[in-house]
């Protein structure tokens, strides 16, 4: 199948019915790249406005509403040695009565710098905070959005998430990782950015490790099979993702969208799907900084070998 190589000479600020920069088909293979959140490029070069600028959308031949889009996150590879994160927890994460002594603590400073060593795979702090002067990280390169365009004729800001993807900056979108997206639109119209060289769960200090990104993917089509919120899986675990504020409505788009996937291809029935489910998930924290939360729904395939899917 062919390999495309894409550079990118502009950039989006919503995902929605744009017009897309490549047609691919199913099985096709795209080397691109994306900027940091502040739209800087491999060189730290500002090239377009901040807010996880958006590379794409790519559009994929065949693609119709009521199919599923698949991604296979092929290459993660963060292409510059400095990133940038914020410098203290958001004001959403912690008790009110801990807001003020954030914002005493972060002042005037915005952004705190980081060196990344490329060969090393690890991260440090350009100038450390007292007592993280020896700190060293080792990188875990991920996404922190990406999706295909909303239906309806929507343009979403990719500050948020939904049924189509977007700004989950859910750790496990990492290299290796397979999605699946529901397609909105003719073509699906695939986007990508928000490189992350590291984060931790839930992105609770408005940050990962921003970074611009070396990108490799790959896409196919389940056709006729209509999902209602984002799907995935590693060597491990498939995993649903449901994205909305309050916290216990994304759980709830999550632990629904596992139930139809294990009642459907799975073929269990609702009780037994219940069973497994209540002993055997396990929840992973995307994104609760932004104005949709992202909860994701984790089963292990080492249960599911048995089953099918069928």
């Amino acid at each position: 199948m062919p390999t495309h190589t894409f550079e990118p000479t502009h950039y989006h600020h919503t995902l929605g019915t744009h017009p897309p920069v490549l047609r691919i088909a199913p099985g096709d293979t795209v080397q691109t790249t994306c900027v940091d959140a502040a739209g800087q490029d491999r060189d730290m070069r500002p090239v377009t406005p901040r807010g996880n600028p958006m590379t794409g959308p790519f559009y994929i031949e065949g693609a119709e509403v009521g199919d599923t889009l698949v991604v296979r996150l092929e290459k993660l590879r963060p292409n510059r040695r400095r990133g940038w994160s914020g410098v203290v927890l958001a004001a959403n994460v912690v008790d009110p009565e801990d807001v003020p002594r954030l914002a005493q603590a972060q002042g005037a400073q915005r952004w705190l710098d980081w060196d990344v060593d490329l060969e090393k795979q690890t991260a440090r702090l350009a100038s450390p905070v007292r007592g993280l002067e020896g700190l060293e990280l080792p990188l875990e390169p991920m996404l922190g959005c990406f999706g295909v365009a909303p239906s309806r004729g929507e343009a979403i800001s990719p500050a948020t998430s939904g049924p189509h993807g977007g700004n989950m900056d859910y750790r496990g979108f990492k290299e290796g990782v397979t999605v699946y997206f529901p397609v909105g639109v003719e073509g699906a119209l695939f986007f990508l950015g928000d490189g992350h060289a590291l984060q931790g769960d839930g992105e609770i200090a408005g940050t990962g490790i921003e970074i611009s990104m070396d990108v490799q993917f790959s896409v196919d089509l389940i056709k006729g099979q209509a999902i209602r919120w984002p799907r995935g899986e590693d060597a491990e675990h498939i995993f649903t993702v449901g994205n909305a504020r309050p916290l216990d409505q994304c759980v709830q788009h999550a632990t629904s969208e596992m139930l139809r996937w294990l009642t459907g291809p799975y073929g269990l029935d609702i009780q037994s799907a219940s069973q497994l489910m209540g002993q055997c998930v396990r929840y992973d924290l995307g994104n609760i900084f932004d104005p949709a939360y992202t909860m994701v729904c984790k089963m292990p395939k080492k249960l599911l070998e048995r089953l099918g899917p069928t």
